[in-house]
Protein backbone atom coordinates (compact mmCIF):
# COMPACT_ATOMS: atom_id res chain seq x y z
CA UNK A 1 0.00 0.00 0.00
CA UNK A 2 1.22 3.68 -0.26
CA UNK A 3 2.40 4.67 2.73
CA UNK A 4 3.30 8.53 1.65
CA UNK A 5 0.37 10.05 3.31
CA UNK A 6 1.57 8.27 7.00
CA UNK A 7 5.33 9.22 6.72
CA UNK A 8 4.28 12.64 5.61
CA UNK A 9 2.08 12.69 8.96
CA UNK A 10 5.56 11.28 10.69
CA UNK A 11 7.44 13.92 9.17
CA UNK A 12 5.13 16.68 10.60
CA UNK A 13 4.95 15.25 14.30
CA UNK A 14 8.85 14.82 13.91
CA UNK A 15 9.13 18.58 13.02
CA UNK A 16 6.64 19.31 16.02
CA UNK A 17 8.30 17.50 18.36
CA UNK A 18 11.69 18.57 18.00
CA UNK A 19 10.48 22.14 17.96
CA UNK A 20 8.69 21.30 21.76
CA UNK A 21 12.35 19.69 22.51
CA UNK A 22 14.19 23.36 21.80
CA UNK A 23 11.89 24.93 24.42
CA UNK A 24 14.02 25.50 27.87
CA UNK A 25 10.53 24.22 29.72
CA UNK A 26 10.36 21.16 27.64
CA UNK A 27 12.61 19.32 30.47
CA UNK A 28 10.56 20.63 33.49
CA UNK A 29 8.04 18.06 33.01
CA UNK A 30 10.18 14.67 33.55
CA UNK A 31 7.14 11.93 32.65
CA UNK A 32 6.34 13.75 29.30
CA UNK A 33 9.76 14.28 28.37
CA UNK A 34 10.53 11.19 28.45
CA UNK A 35 7.48 10.01 26.72
CA UNK A 36 7.93 12.34 23.87
CA UNK A 37 11.93 11.87 24.08
CA UNK A 38 10.90 8.28 23.41
CA UNK A 39 8.85 9.35 20.23
CA UNK A 40 11.10 11.16 19.06
CA UNK A 41 13.38 8.39 18.79
CA UNK A 42 10.91 5.95 17.11
CA UNK A 43 10.43 8.51 14.44
CA UNK A 44 13.97 9.57 14.22
CA UNK A 45 15.23 5.91 13.03
CA UNK A 46 11.98 5.06 10.94
CA UNK A 47 12.33 8.35 8.81
CA UNK A 48 16.07 7.28 8.54
CA UNK A 49 14.77 4.13 7.22
CA UNK A 50 12.37 6.24 4.81
CA UNK A 51 15.53 7.92 3.82
CA UNK A 52 17.65 4.84 2.89
CA UNK A 53 14.71 3.45 0.86
CA UNK A 54 14.74 6.71 -1.10
CA UNK A 55 18.37 6.47 -1.59
CA UNK A 56 18.47 2.98 -2.57
CA UNK A 57 15.46 3.51 -4.93
CA UNK A 58 17.31 6.18 -6.87
CA UNK A 59 20.66 3.65 -6.62
CA UNK A 60 18.47 1.28 -8.56
CA UNK A 61 17.03 3.46 -11.13
CA UNK A 62 20.32 4.75 -11.87
CA UNK A 63 21.52 1.38 -12.56
CA UNK A 64 18.75 0.60 -14.76
CA UNK A 65 20.30 3.41 -16.82
CA UNK A 66 23.63 1.80 -16.64
CA UNK A 67 22.19 -1.33 -18.11
CA UNK A 68 20.57 -0.18 -20.76
CA UNK A 69 23.04 2.20 -21.86
CA UNK A 70 26.26 0.17 -21.35
CA UNK A 71 27.38 -2.95 -22.97
CA UNK A 72 30.29 -3.57 -20.69
CA UNK A 73 30.24 -7.33 -19.32
CA UNK A 74 31.55 -6.45 -15.81
CA UNK A 75 29.84 -3.05 -15.66
CA UNK A 76 26.67 -5.12 -16.11
CA UNK A 77 27.30 -7.60 -13.98
CA UNK A 78 28.21 -5.36 -11.50
CA UNK A 79 25.01 -3.23 -11.72
CA UNK A 80 22.75 -6.37 -11.56
CA UNK A 81 24.53 -7.45 -8.55
CA UNK A 82 24.29 -4.10 -7.02
CA UNK A 83 20.77 -3.91 -7.55
CA UNK A 84 20.01 -7.55 -6.17
CA UNK A 85 21.51 -6.48 -2.84
CA UNK A 86 19.79 -3.18 -3.05
CA UNK A 87 16.18 -4.71 -3.82
CA UNK A 88 16.57 -7.22 -0.75
CA UNK A 89 17.45 -4.21 1.21
CA UNK A 90 14.62 -1.91 0.29
CA UNK A 91 12.47 -4.97 1.36
CA UNK A 92 14.02 -5.14 4.39
CA UNK A 93 13.25 -1.72 5.42
CA UNK A 94 10.20 -1.29 4.13
CA UNK A 95 8.91 -4.44 6.46
CA UNK A 96 10.48 -2.70 8.67
CA UNK A 97 8.78 1.04 8.18
CA UNK A 98 5.41 -1.22 7.79
CA UNK A 99 5.57 -2.73 11.36
CA UNK A 100 6.64 0.08 13.35
CA UNK A 101 4.87 2.84 11.46
CA UNK A 102 1.47 2.68 13.81
CA UNK A 103 2.54 4.19 17.34
CA UNK A 104 2.87 1.90 19.79
CA UNK A 105 0.00 0.51 22.21
CA UNK A 106 0.04 0.89 25.82
CA UNK A 107 0.21 -2.97 25.90
CA UNK A 108 3.33 -3.81 23.56
CA UNK A 109 5.90 -3.05 26.08
CA UNK A 110 4.12 -5.10 29.01
CA UNK A 111 5.25 -8.24 29.99
CA UNK A 112 2.58 -11.07 29.46
CA UNK A 113 1.09 -13.85 30.81
CA UNK A 114 0.45 -17.26 28.23
CA UNK A 115 -1.82 -19.58 29.42
CA UNK A 116 -2.02 -22.96 27.04
CA UNK A 117 -4.36 -25.53 27.50
CA UNK A 118 -5.41 -28.82 25.08
CA UNK A 119 -8.79 -28.03 23.96
CA UNK A 120 -10.03 -31.39 21.43
CA UNK A 121 -8.22 -34.58 21.13
CA UNK A 122 -7.00 -35.85 24.19
CA UNK A 123 -3.70 -37.21 25.02
CA UNK A 124 -2.50 -36.10 21.56
CA UNK A 125 -4.14 -32.57 22.57
CA UNK A 126 -2.07 -32.53 25.64
CA UNK A 127 1.19 -33.53 23.88
CA UNK A 128 0.66 -30.88 21.20
CA UNK A 129 0.24 -28.32 23.71
CA UNK A 130 3.83 -28.98 25.56
CA UNK A 131 5.41 -28.97 21.51
CA UNK A 132 3.84 -25.14 21.75
CA UNK A 133 5.21 -24.02 25.14
CA UNK A 134 8.35 -25.94 23.79
CA UNK A 135 7.98 -23.17 20.77
CA UNK A 136 7.63 -20.62 22.38
CA UNK A 137 10.32 -21.10 24.79
CA UNK A 138 12.75 -21.57 22.47
CA UNK A 139 11.67 -18.66 20.46
CA UNK A 140 12.08 -15.92 24.04
CA UNK A 141 15.78 -17.37 23.98
CA UNK A 142 16.58 -15.88 20.78
CA UNK A 143 14.76 -12.70 22.30
CA UNK A 144 16.43 -13.25 25.79
CA UNK A 145 13.06 -12.57 26.84
CA UNK A 146 13.06 -14.24 30.84
CA UNK A 147 10.09 -17.48 30.83
CA UNK A 148 8.63 -17.69 34.31
CA UNK A 149 6.27 -20.99 34.92
CA UNK A 150 3.79 -19.52 37.51
CA UNK A 151 1.26 -23.05 37.07
CA UNK A 152 1.89 -26.15 35.19
CA UNK A 153 0.37 -29.61 35.41
CA UNK A 154 1.94 -32.62 33.05
CA UNK A 155 0.24 -35.31 31.79
CA UNK A 156 1.57 -39.07 32.42
CA UNK A 157 2.62 -39.51 29.16
CA UNK A 158 4.35 -36.12 28.71
CA UNK A 159 1.62 -33.91 27.60
CA UNK A 160 0.43 -30.74 29.61
CA UNK A 161 -2.92 -30.43 31.31
CA UNK A 162 -2.85 -26.88 31.62
CA UNK A 163 0.11 -24.36 31.82
CA UNK A 164 0.70 -20.44 33.05
CA UNK A 165 3.81 -18.83 31.99
CA UNK A 166 5.12 -15.18 31.88
CA UNK A 167 7.30 -13.72 29.03
CA UNK A 168 9.04 -10.46 30.28
CA UNK A 169 11.39 -8.60 27.87
CA UNK A 170 11.66 -6.12 25.53
CA UNK A 171 8.06 -5.83 23.01
CA UNK A 172 7.12 -9.10 24.50
CA UNK A 173 3.33 -8.23 23.97
CA UNK A 174 3.64 -7.17 20.27
CA UNK A 175 4.12 -9.95 18.95
CA UNK A 176 2.59 -12.43 21.51
CA UNK A 177 -0.64 -10.83 21.03
CA UNK A 178 -1.20 -12.73 17.78
CA UNK A 179 -0.96 -16.34 19.45
CA UNK A 180 -4.06 -16.13 20.92
CA UNK A 181 -6.43 -18.62 19.92
CA UNK A 182 -7.71 -22.49 18.66
CA UNK A 183 -4.45 -24.09 17.00
CA UNK A 184 -5.16 -26.69 14.83
CA UNK A 185 -2.31 -30.07 14.70
CA UNK A 186 -3.04 -32.36 11.98
CA UNK A 187 -0.30 -35.64 12.27
CA UNK A 188 0.38 -39.31 12.94
CA UNK A 189 0.56 -39.50 16.76
CA UNK A 190 3.24 -41.56 18.34
CA UNK A 191 0.63 -44.26 19.63
CA UNK A 192 -1.24 -44.62 16.01
CA UNK A 193 -0.58 -47.68 14.74
CA UNK A 194 -2.52 -47.69 11.66
CA UNK A 195 -0.61 -44.86 10.52
CA UNK A 196 -3.96 -42.44 10.65
CA UNK A 197 -3.86 -38.51 11.20
CA UNK A 198 -5.63 -37.31 14.15
CA UNK A 199 -6.93 -33.52 14.32
CA UNK A 200 -6.04 -32.19 17.70
CA UNK A 201 -6.71 -28.27 18.84
CA UNK A 202 -5.18 -26.64 21.89
CA UNK A 203 -6.18 -23.46 23.24
CA UNK A 204 -3.74 -20.30 23.54
CA UNK A 205 -4.71 -17.53 25.50
CA UNK A 206 -2.26 -14.14 25.97
CA UNK A 207 -2.78 -11.78 28.81
CA UNK A 208 -0.75 -7.99 28.90
CA UNK A 209 0.16 -8.24 32.33
CA UNK A 210 -1.19 -5.21 34.77
CA UNK A 211 0.47 -3.11 37.23
CA UNK A 212 -1.26 -3.62 40.68
CA UNK A 213 -1.95 0.37 40.55
CA UNK A 214 -4.03 -0.26 37.13
CA UNK A 215 -6.75 -2.44 38.27
CA UNK A 216 -8.44 -2.07 41.71
CA UNK A 217 -9.11 -4.85 43.29
CA UNK A 218 -11.13 -4.53 46.87
CA UNK A 219 -10.40 -7.16 49.55
CA UNK A 220 -13.77 -8.18 50.03
CA UNK A 221 -14.69 -8.97 46.25
CA UNK A 222 -12.32 -11.59 46.52
CA UNK A 223 -13.21 -15.15 48.49
CA UNK A 224 -9.80 -16.97 48.80
CA UNK A 225 -9.99 -20.58 49.36
CA UNK A 226 -6.68 -23.00 50.32
CA UNK A 227 -5.70 -26.87 49.63
CA UNK A 228 -3.93 -29.39 48.85
CA UNK A 229 -1.64 -29.92 46.03
CA UNK A 230 -2.73 -32.55 43.69
CA UNK A 231 -1.50 -34.81 40.41
CA UNK A 232 1.51 -34.08 38.59
CA UNK A 233 2.84 -30.74 38.91
CA UNK A 234 1.55 -30.02 42.17
CA UNK A 235 4.64 -29.65 44.84
CA UNK A 236 3.93 -31.14 48.20
CA UNK A 237 1.46 -32.88 47.35
CA UNK A 238 -1.07 -34.05 50.03
CA UNK A 239 1.47 -32.30 52.81
CA UNK A 240 0.48 -29.18 53.35
CA UNK A 241 -2.51 -26.64 52.64
CA UNK A 242 -0.30 -24.92 49.59
CA UNK A 243 -2.77 -24.43 47.08
CA UNK A 244 -5.26 -21.40 46.32
CA UNK A 245 -8.27 -20.93 44.61
CA UNK A 246 -8.73 -16.58 44.21
CA UNK A 247 -12.21 -15.86 43.08
CA UNK A 248 -13.17 -12.25 41.73
CA UNK A 249 -17.15 -12.40 42.64
CA UNK A 250 -18.25 -9.27 41.02
CA UNK A 251 -16.51 -10.52 37.75
CA UNK A 252 -17.10 -14.32 38.52
CA UNK A 253 -13.17 -15.14 37.26
CA UNK A 254 -11.40 -17.64 39.40
CA UNK A 255 -7.61 -18.35 39.19
CA UNK A 256 -5.84 -21.40 40.99
CA UNK A 257 -2.33 -21.36 42.15
CA UNK A 258 -0.10 -25.11 43.38
CA UNK A 259 3.00 -24.46 41.37
CA UNK A 260 4.97 -23.35 44.54
CA UNK A 261 5.26 -24.79 48.02
CA UNK A 262 4.62 -21.64 49.64
CA UNK A 263 1.02 -20.46 50.00
CA UNK A 264 2.00 -17.16 49.87
CA UNK A 265 3.59 -17.62 46.57
CA UNK A 266 0.79 -19.56 45.14
CA UNK A 267 -1.41 -16.58 46.61
CA UNK A 268 1.13 -14.00 44.84
CA UNK A 269 0.74 -15.74 41.22
CA UNK A 270 -3.10 -16.28 41.48
CA UNK A 271 -3.33 -12.42 42.25
CA UNK A 272 -1.12 -11.56 39.25
CA UNK A 273 -2.82 -13.64 36.71
CA UNK A 274 -6.37 -12.93 38.31
CA UNK A 275 -5.43 -9.01 37.95
CA UNK A 276 -3.74 -9.49 34.07
CA UNK A 277 -7.19 -10.97 33.42
CA UNK A 278 -9.45 -8.22 34.40
CA UNK A 279 -7.24 -5.84 32.83
CA UNK A 280 -8.36 -7.71 29.77
CA UNK A 281 -11.36 -7.73 30.36
CA UNK A 282 -11.20 -4.39 30.86
CA UNK A 283 -9.83 -3.33 27.84
CA UNK A 284 -12.17 -5.76 25.78
CA UNK A 285 -14.92 -3.51 27.22
CA UNK A 286 -13.52 -0.16 26.44
CA UNK A 287 -12.73 -1.28 22.77
CA UNK A 288 -16.28 -2.64 22.56
CA UNK A 289 -17.16 1.14 23.00
CA UNK A 290 -15.68 2.17 19.54
CA UNK A 291 -16.05 -1.47 17.89
CA UNK A 292 -18.22 -4.48 17.25
CA UNK A 293 -17.33 -6.67 20.04
CA UNK A 294 -14.87 -9.05 18.87
CA UNK A 295 -14.97 -12.80 19.43
CA UNK A 296 -13.59 -14.44 22.48
CA UNK A 297 -9.80 -15.33 22.45
CA UNK A 298 -10.26 -18.87 22.55
CA UNK A 299 -13.89 -19.75 22.35
CA UNK A 300 -14.35 -23.16 22.94
CA UNK A 301 -11.85 -25.08 21.69
CA UNK A 302 -14.01 -26.88 19.15
CA UNK A 303 -12.23 -27.40 15.74
CA UNK A 304 -13.77 -25.45 13.60
CA UNK A 305 -12.66 -22.02 15.43
CA UNK A 306 -8.82 -22.61 14.32
CA UNK A 307 -6.60 -19.49 14.03
CA UNK A 308 -3.88 -21.44 12.77
CA UNK A 309 -3.22 -25.49 11.76
CA UNK A 310 -0.27 -27.50 11.74
CA UNK A 311 -0.13 -29.51 8.89
CA UNK A 312 2.62 -32.00 9.43
CA UNK A 313 2.24 -34.33 6.68
CA UNK A 314 2.24 -31.27 4.29
CA UNK A 315 5.61 -29.68 6.29
CA UNK A 316 3.12 -26.50 6.76
CA UNK A 317 1.88 -23.80 9.34
CA UNK A 318 -0.76 -21.83 7.63
CA UNK A 319 -2.32 -18.69 10.03
CA UNK A 320 -5.94 -18.47 8.98
CA UNK A 321 -7.09 -15.01 9.75
CA UNK A 322 -4.10 -13.58 7.45
CA UNK A 323 -4.01 -16.27 4.49
CA UNK A 324 -0.19 -16.58 5.64
CA UNK A 325 1.27 -20.03 4.99
CA UNK A 326 4.88 -21.25 6.01
CA UNK A 327 7.00 -24.48 4.84
CA UNK A 328 9.15 -24.88 8.00
CA UNK A 329 7.05 -26.98 10.47
CA UNK A 330 10.15 -28.41 12.00
CA UNK A 331 12.33 -24.99 12.71
CA UNK A 332 9.02 -23.24 13.51
CA UNK A 333 8.46 -26.30 16.17
CA UNK A 334 11.81 -25.05 17.37
CA UNK A 335 11.78 -21.61 17.92
CA UNK A 336 11.97 -20.13 14.47
CA UNK A 337 9.16 -17.91 14.30
CA UNK A 338 10.38 -14.55 13.78
CA UNK A 339 9.85 -14.37 10.34
CA UNK A 340 6.19 -15.62 11.18
CA UNK A 341 5.71 -12.58 13.80
CA UNK A 342 7.24 -10.26 11.41
CA UNK A 343 4.68 -11.30 8.46
CA UNK A 344 1.69 -11.17 10.49
CA UNK A 345 2.48 -8.31 12.37
CA UNK A 346 3.27 -6.58 8.46
CA UNK A 347 -0.29 -8.04 6.84
CA UNK A 348 -1.95 -6.75 10.45
CA UNK A 349 -0.58 -3.05 10.38
CA UNK A 350 -1.33 -2.89 6.93
CA UNK A 351 -4.75 -3.48 7.34
CA UNK A 352 -5.31 -0.79 10.21
CA UNK A 353 -3.89 1.74 7.71
CA UNK A 354 -6.21 0.63 5.19
CA UNK A 355 -9.27 0.90 7.89
CA UNK A 356 -8.27 3.95 8.91
CA UNK A 357 -7.66 5.73 5.06
CA UNK A 358 -11.06 4.41 4.81
CA UNK A 359 -12.55 6.51 7.85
Amino acid sequence: MDLVPFIDRMRATFADIEKQMSDPDFYSDRERSETVGREHQRLATLLSACDEIESCRQQVADNQELLQSDEDPELINMATADNAELESRIQALDLKVLTQILPPSTNESRNTIVEIRPAAGGDEAALFAADLVRMYCRFAETRKWRVETLSRTDTPLGGLKDISFSLRGDEVYRAMQFESGVHRVQRIPATETSGRIHTSTVTVAVLPEAEEVEIEIRPQDLRIDVFRSQGPGGQSVNTTDSAVRITHEPSGLSVASQQEKSQHRNREIAMRILRSRLLEMKQQEEAAKHAAKRKSQIGTGDRSERIRTYNFPQNRVTDHRYGLSWHNLPGMLEGDIGQMFDEIIALDTTRRLEAELAE
